[in-house]
């Protein structure tokens, strides 16, 4: 046998082995480690659109792809020396000017420091907030919950979300007519059911859209129509005997949780029916686990979009 053909045999039984007895990813760990070590940032983001990233440098590769930190690892301490300056010096800023205090939640601060940075601070803290400041909120909150470290924890979210509305702000808006165009093919059945009890437009979109921020970051935002069909899908017979938008509504906000994988296997299937093969198709995985359970799985990965 060709000592090539032998080496990547004995590989691919590696990674079969490995992932058969829980150690999933090993392969993948060690190519990761080479690529922060070559700065390829290309590399990089190509790598977290196909592998779940290892939870010990899920965060050094997140603020690399959002631009948080350059990719020369040389240079990491002093450009978070940087940001960690400009953070306190805005902290300290609105403090003075009183749109802070000590008992502040932190991500209310987050949303202050990132007002004041985008130049749309109100001028009266008692003003209301605009959607996008709901939205910044939503997402800090979950960024919360996986970061411990408040000054990264912020340059994520404020990165994350500049993308976002940068990059994806009109497509997510056409998402649901898209969900209703599509789910017209897969089942009009189903459709004509949601329409006739006024579901459609009650739907939970801010928990199936809105906030799925990794996936819409990393690829494609349309696959969102996707994961929200299958979600109907799967739970046609349910939605079906329930006869009011708010009862639909409810039970789609608290949908189970034991049945992610198939629903995230049959997304990526319709996503390939209708749209080609997905160049992402396995980080879908981890963004399913946030729709369905309505928070942050510690198995997402934020990557910039290159498509």
């Amino acid at each position: 046998m060709c000592p090539v053909m032998a080496d990547d045999s004995q590989r691919n039984f590696r990674s079969v082995y490995y992932e058969k007895v829980g150690f999933r990813g090993v392969e993948e760990k060690k190519s990761l480690e080479i690529l922060l070590k070559d700065d390829h940032i290309e590399k990089l983001c190509t790598f977290s659109q196909r592998f779940p990233l290892p939870s010990m440098y899920r965060i050094l590769v997140w603020k690399v792809l959002l631009g948080i930190i350059p990719p020369h690892h040389e240079s990491h301490a002093l450009v978070m020396k940087y940001r960690k300056e400009q953070y306190w010096d805005i902290h300290h800023a609105l403090r003075v000017i009183r749109f802070i205090n000590d008992s502040t939640p932190q991500v209310d601060v987050f949303l202050r420091i990132h007002q004041l940075e985008s130049g749309k601070l109100p001028r009266n803290i008692a003003f209301p907030l605009e959607p996008e400041d709901e939205v910044f909120l939503a997402i800090a909150k979950a960024m919360e919950e996986m970061v411990e470290d408040p000054i990264e924890c912020y340059w994520l979210v404020s990165c994350f979300v500049n993308q976002l509305n940068s990059k994806h702000k009109d497509s997510l808006q056409q998402l649901p007519k898209m969900l209703e165009q599509y789910l017209n093919i897969e089942d009009n059945r189903l459709l004509m059911h949601l329409k006739t009890c006024a579901a459609m437009s009650k739907l939970p979109y801010d928990l199936w859209f809105k906030k799925v921020w990794d996936k819409v970051i990393s690829g494609s935002c349309k696959i969102l129509v996707f994961v929200a069909v299958e979600i109907l899908l799967t739970f046609k017979m349910k939605i079906i005997a329930l006869n009011s938008a708010e009862k639909i509504t409810q039970f789609l906000e608290n949908i189970p949780q034991d049945n992610t994988d198939a629903i995230v296997s049959k997304a990526v299937d319709l996503w390939r029916t209708h749209c080609g093969t997905p160049a992402h198709s396995t980080a879908l995985y981890g963004c399913i686990s946030f729709v369905l359970h309505g928070r942050y799985s510690r198995e997402v990965d934020l990557c910039r979009a290159h498509v």
